[in-house]
């Protein structure tokens, strides 16, 4: 990364800090001043800037519309306990992106664009970074194609883009979740390691079933038995089952390498539990919750953080679990928080300063 990389910024007139009530903020709503905006044209990246915050204009006929070549990423940054805006683990994010990019036929972000490109955003906004427990800065870093054309191929032109969110927490609650044995999220040789849209609109109808049902989130099984445990719609799911801690392994590509999911196994082992990456068979998981063996359920991801489940349904059994007795999810999550803050040594240097 070339440290001296300086990108043009159009600064807006007027902040609207002064309009946000930063004690309610709904996820994905409220957007800072400025975005990062960058074109690829002619084989490369350029009309790189930071300008107000916007609408921009697209042509009814942009490829993308049509034919879905769009990815994206979430990051989050923290204002640290010395006043500092840290941002966490963003370069595996960018090497993430950039595979999302490779998979879907798309040109990959240099480094000097989406680093010091997201570095250089969020220092303009900084005072946009709540100081507040389970609140952050949330970084949306995305790219799709823009050709204007009706044709099934692969596009000569994309904008890649950045916007920023302060938030709150995703779930106001735990989580009570229905394991979805009909449908399908992804299947070996697809997409489903890679962060593109259409895995997202793929989910919608299942989703919105299951939230009619009176559940947050569906628990997505293998496309070939629907018996393998695979993801939750926002995030990786973690079972604790003998005081050791299982969650479904990376094989097959059809799991998305969360950086959370990496961060809380790190974690848990730091803590002195044993993490078991393996496949793991939904019987198996109701088995054990019969025999009392079962004791926590939780997601990770960059939006829902940590996440307890309280409710896992699986064929009409409703495995119920008791979140204020739990030892592994809690303190795990008070650690990530701790480093997040500077409040703890951050050992594993997961934090970028501002």
């Amino acid at each position: 990364m070339t440290e001296t990389y300086t990108i043009p910024v159009t600064k807006a007139e007027k902040t609207r800090l002064g309009d946000v009530d930063f004690t309610k903020l709904p996820f994905g709503k409220v957007f800072t001043d400025h975005m990062l905006v960058a074109d690829y044209i002619d084989g490369k990246w350029q009309n790189v800037s930071i300008q107000p915050y916007g609408n921009i204009s697209i042509s009814p006929a942009l490829a993308s519309l049509h034919y879905g070549q769009a990815i994206f990423e979430g990051i989050k940054a923290y204002k640290g306990v010395d006043g500092n805006g840290y941002i966490f683990r963003p370069f595996d994010n960018f090497k993430r992106f950039n595979q999302s990019a490779v998979r879907m036929d798309m040109p990959e972000v240099p480094e000097d664009i989406f680093i010091e490109g997201m570095r250089q955003l969020i220092a303009l906004d900084i005072e946009w970074i709540p100081a507040k427990a389970d609140h952050a800065l949330y970084i949306r870093p995305f790219m799709f194609s823009t050709d204007e054309v009706i044709g099934v191929k692969t596009s000569e032109h994309y904008k890649f883009m950045i916007l920023l969110c302060p938030t709150g927490p995703y779930f106001s609650e735990p989580a009570k979740i229905k394991v979805e044995d009909t449908y399908t999220r992804a299947a070996q040789g697809g997409v489903g390691y890679v962060k593109c849209a259409g895995n997202y609109g793929a989910s919608m109808f299942v989703t919105a079933e299951a939230k009619r049902q009176g559940y947050h989130q569906v628990l997505w099984m293998d496309a070939v038995e629907h018996k393998y445990v695979q993801e939750i719609g926002t995030m990786n799911v973690f079972f604790v089952i003998d005081n050791k801690v299982y969650t479904p392994s990376l094989e097959g590509s059809t799991i998305l390498a969360g950086v959370t999911r990496n961060s809380a196994i790190q974690v848990i082992r730091d803590m002195g539990y044993e993490v078991i990456e393996e496949p793991i068979h939904i019987d198996n998981v109701v088995k054990a919750y019969k025999e009392g063996r079962l004791t926590e359920v939780f997601g990770t991801g960059t939006a829902a953080t940590i996440s307890p489940i309280r409710l896992l349904n699986y064929n009409g059994l409703d495995m119920e679990f008791d979140v204020s007795s739990w030892v592994i999810a809690p303190g795990m999550k008070k650690i990530l928080d701790e480093i997040k803050e500077r409040k703890r040594e951050d050992v594993h240097n997961w934090l970028f300063k501002v």
